[in-house]
């Protein structure tokens, strides 16, 4: 283990996000006793801390399982590579996010940069990559949100790749787990004054337009200010209008103090969809008794029909093995966590040359393949740096095993399999 230490470059942007922990600040996987082609340095970052974390729970395992599945080097093209792997923690922090990644290009040296998932993490370290002229993939985040605030809607980017579902998909899922239940069709929106806020929140493409266009009447106070202890004002807005149903985007710690405060104030919506914050079983377990009935979107689950292009495990033996390893629940970000690698090794496999940037590029470009999330191909769009994957609609009920479960009840926009069980309003609203 060899430890990197951050220095300059340049930062951007604003803050949010999290990750595997303190530990993953420096973390290198060199195999120097044999001879071989060379050494392929990549960059790893993820948000390990700050309030972002939960996003990068699975990626240490993910990385630990590629470290000894690359044990012995990696063949490309007939010679054998070895292959280090330097982790850093964005801290959640975009300007951290493109301090490292600079000092991972700059000082590092790195062939292939990959930023893991969450909007500040990504955009400041892709930034940093194209600017440097180094290839770049990541995931975990809407592809919206990654390309449009940088400039990608009329100018595709040279060096950055990103495969993830589509605002419009989640927005759609969003607008299906709704119409399968009994409101008033009034729905109050919450956003933080963040890019992931303004990005959801955007009335030309966020959520407010699909909401509309199906039929429901949408009430949107102001962004309100993340970490605030008080939402008295979105919440008497909400009251006020009548809204059966709240959605938008919140991390947990602010959706918990919204909840509480609902709960404390006699607001009690027939659903809460919130992205983001509803994604993890850690975070709905810390709501006690009023997680049960959230809802969210679903990026992965162990009931996903695909296998890993790396191992030829399915996504049910990836969970058991996290849960095995780590007495943890599974978690929707463990199967980009593994993905993310499966794209990264087969464009540098595919790329004749691992160790020239443009060549591995090249080979990100053209990707096509089957991974533990789904198809995962640059060649169809809907932006030419861009690769969508499925998602569903999901809902927290009271578990077995653990004390929630994430069932799909919502196919709408991905008809891989049929919902698990109906969508039920929330207890408190019954």
């Amino acid at each position: 283990m060899t430890t990197k230490t951050s220095k300059h470059v340049a930062a951007s942007r604003r803050t949010v996000l999290k990750g595997i922990g303190a530990g993953a600040a420096a973390l290198a996987m060199p195999n120097i006793a044999r001879a071989q082609a060379g050494t392929i340095k990549i960059g790893f970052i993820t948000p390990g801390t700050g309030p972002m974390a939960l996003f990068g729970e699975t990626d240490g395992f993910a990385v630990d399982r590629i470290k000894k599945l690359l044990a012995n080097g990696l063949e490309v093209n007939g010679e054998t590579y070895d292959v280090e792997i330097i982790v850093k923690d964005s801290q959640s922090d975009s300007n951290r996010a493109a301090e490292v990644a600079g000092d991972l290009i700059l000082n590092d040296g790195v062939h292939l940069l990959m930023p893991a998932s969450t909007t500040p993490t990504i955009t400041a370290a892709a930034d940093q990559a194209e600017l440097f002229e180094t290839p770049c993939i990541s995931a975990g985040a809407p592809w919206q949100a990654i390309i449009f605030p940088r400039g990608g809607q009329d100018n595709p980017f040279n060096w950055t790749y990103h495969f993830f579902w589509g605002l419009d998909e989640a927005l759609n899922t969003f607008v299906g787990l709704w119409n399968t239940i009994e409101t008033n069709r009034k729905v109050g929106m919450l956003f933080p004054q963040n890019i992931d806020g303004e990005t959801w929140g955007n009335e030309d493409y966020g959520l407010p337009s699909p909401t509309r266009a199906a039929g429901f009447e949408v009430i949107k106070p102001g962004y309100f200010q993340p970490r605030t202890n008080d939402f008295t004002a979105q919440i008497s807005t909400f009251k006020q209008g009548g809204c059966d149903i709240v959605g938008g985007i919140a991390f947990v710690d602010d959706f918990k103090t919204f909840v509480n405060q609902c709960n404390q104030q006699g607001y009690h919506p027939k659903a809460m969809t919130m992205a983001a914050a509803l994604l993890f079983p850690s975070a709905v377990e810390a709501m006690g008794d009023l997680g049960n009935g959230m809802s969210s979107e679903v990026w992965w689950t162990p009931a996903f029909p695909f296998k890993s292009s790396l191992t030829g495990q399915v996504s049910r033996d990836i969970a058991d093995d996290w849960e095995a390893e780590t007495n943890r629940q599974w978690t929707q970000p463990l199967g980009y966590s593994h993905a993310l690698w499966e794209v990264a090794i087969d464009a540098l496999k595919r790329s004749g040359n691992p160790l020239d940037k443009a060549a591995v590029r090249d080979a990100l470009k053209t990707t096509d393949m089957q991974t533990l999330v789904g198809p995962v191909n640059f060649n169809t769009g809907p932006h030419p740096n861009v690769s969508t994957t499925p998602i569903f609609g999901g809902q927290w009920v009271p578990g077995e095993k653990w004390m929630y479960d994430l069932k799909i009840v919502d196919n709408s926009v991905n008809q891989l399999f049929e919902p698990e069980q109906k969508m039920k309003i929330l207890p408190w609203a019954s």
